[in-house]
């Protein structure tokens, strides 16, 4: 039996609820920690599940802020220093990255113990742990019309990857490296692989590879 609900449902409806269901209507999520620093040399951690792939020439990401109506230590950082690092969580460290969406005063890093790692001379801060750190500088905010949420697009300056993830091709081996997903707001998955197969074509059947 399926459940309806109108827009007037969802609008009428208690606002845990809404949040909660709204949220999970994308599926799974990449769950990323984004390390940044301000301008007085202050850390700062945070989860974001709204991360997504731009283009790879050049290499751009982007990402969706809520609306900076209150004061958001990430978004401000980045527009103030124009450096980000993207650090993919894994099950050994899941409950902490969640625990880094409290708000705490000072580092996130230092009070939730994830270390901090400096790669390249690159300015923010990357997760020791993460199995797979991007390095990315500011190219692009907007702040979209329909209801003020910000997206900024960063150019991938630096990728590191654990050696087992990367395949030949270019592609990586998500299962290898244990990259945590997220549902909703607060319930983390580790992905399982259904099947990989070759490039789609009219003329002949797909084949697993």
């Amino acid at each position: 039996m399926m459940r309806h609900f109108s827009k007037s449902d969802i609008l009428e409806s208690d606002s845990f609820f809404r949040r909660n269901l709204i949220n999970c209507l994308s599926g799974y999520k990449s769950l990323n920690l984004i390390g940044t620093k301000n301008s007085t040399g202050v850390t700062n951690l945070a989860p974001f599940s709204q991360v997504f792939h731009i283009g790879a020439t050049p290499p751009l990401v982007g990402i969706l802020f809520r609306p900076h109506t209150v004061k958001r230590d990430t978004l401000e950082n980045i527009l103030d220093t124009g450096s980000f690092t993207l650090n993919q969580v894994s099950p050994d460290f899941v409950k902490e990255a969640h625990w880094t969406s409290a708000r705490w005063e000072g580092s996130e890093f230092e009070k939730t113990g994830l270390g901090e790692l400096y790669r390249e001379g690159f300015y923010a801060p990357f997760v020791k742990l993460s199995p797979l750190q991007l390095g990315c500088s500011l190219v692009e905010t907007q702040t979209l019309k329909v209801n003020e949420t910000v997206l900024v697009i960063g150019s991938i300056e630096h990728i590191f990857v654990e050696e087992k993830g990367l395949r030949t091709d270019g592609s990586l081996d998500l299962n290898v490296l244990e990259t945590v997903t997220v549902s909703g707001l607060d319930e983390y998955h580790v992905g399982k692989k259904l099947a990989r197969f070759s490039y789609a074509k009219p003329d002949r059947e797909v084949e697993e590879i």
